[in-house]
């Protein structure tokens, strides 16, 4: 059930399909090893060490700074990866980057809170739907900007009366990591990084709490940046789960996400998600815009997943 602290009816730890029992454990690892096999190149671990961010591909979030991961991730969505790669290019551009310090290496995410909606709607015009993106950007930073402040706060107040800190998570907080948010807000550089060590259920409740931001943003910047086991849903994994049967054929990706949450082993939820990404785009009989029964469909290559699918979508 939809609520406002709850908007997406998010499921933590249960199923919003009781009865459906796929996909099992074998059922992922089969899927995992056919499609391991025929796309070998596909990173399907999780990295020990994140990558430093790079200033010319967007990602799809697995860099160190949690805020640089979620808008890195939220400029992504609806738009081709060449285009989102470009918003990247023009936001370094515009707007610099950290060169040292806390969060080097990182856009210069103050920067553009403190410039001009029309500056960053200009710097993401290439990819489409840019005054929608720049007004959700804008609200973000600012959010992040008070939160920080007031954490800030919360900590300075905490060295000088001894009383715990009445702000998200500090209960769970290292005295180093406090040090951390301290410094951070008195550079200027925005944050989000005490949102590591978070169970998954409650990173994905916090990082949806922003303007913009849907399950799918959250749930990617929870595996690729928080290293959090997370079944992230994009339209590949979305309509795989359907085509394979590990979801009802009305499934829509937020239910097919809680679904896969609960079903699916935590060792294969990255892997998975990234291979369904590349089968999906690489696999003329599972891209999205072909059609069982045409004319060129029997000359397509033989998909390894053909003896488990239904692709019930695609048939004439």
């Amino acid at each position: 059930k939809k609520t406002e602290a709850n908007p997406y009816g998010l499921t933590p730890g249960e199923s919003p399909f009781p009865g459906w029992q796929a996909p099992s454990a074998e059922q992922c690892d089969q899927v995992f090893h056919l499609l391991k096999n025929m796309h070998g190149d596909v990173g399907a671990q999780a990295p020990e060490v994140i990558p430093a961010p790079s200033l010319e591909v967007a990602g799809c979030g697995e860099v160190p700074s949690v805020l640089d991961a979620l808008l890195r991730t939220y400029i992504s969505g609806a738009v081709t990866m060449d285009a989102a790669n470009k918003m990247v290019q023009n936001l370094s551009t515009s707007f610099g980057v950290l060169e040292e310090g806390i969060g080097k290496g990182s856009i210069d995410w103050n920067n553009v809170r403190v410039s001009p909606q029309k500056d960053l709607a200009a710097a993401l015009r290439v990819g489409g739907l840019a005054d929608k993106k720049s007004g959700h950007i804008k609200a973000i930073l600012e959010m992040v900007y008070q939160e920080n402040i007031e954490r800030r706060e919360a900590y300075l107040r905490e060295r000088e009366t001894g009383q715990r800190a009445d702000v998200f998570a500090a209960g769970e907080k290292t005295e180093g990591q406090k040090e951390y948010e301290i410094k951070a807000a008195e550079q200027e550089v925005l944050s989000l990084d005490h949102l590591h060590g978070l169970a998954t259920d409650v990173a994905i409740s916090q990082l949806t709490k922003y303007p913009g931001i849907g399950v799918k943003t959250a749930a990617c910047v929870t595996l690729f940046c928080l290293q959090r086991p997370c079944f992230a849903v994009d339209t590949h994994a979305h309509r795989f789960a359907r085509w394979l049967g590990w979801v009802p054929k009305n499934a829509n990706p937020d239910k097919t996400f809680s679904h896969l949450e609960v079903r699916c082993p935590d060792q294969f939820k990255y892997g998975l998600h990234q291979l369904f990404i590349r089968h999906g785009k690489t696999c003329e009989k599972c891209k999205g815009n072909t059609a069982q029964g045409t004319e060129n469909w029997k000359s397509f290559d033989e998909c390894p997943l053909e003896s488990i699918i239904d692709r019930f979508s695609k048939k004439q």
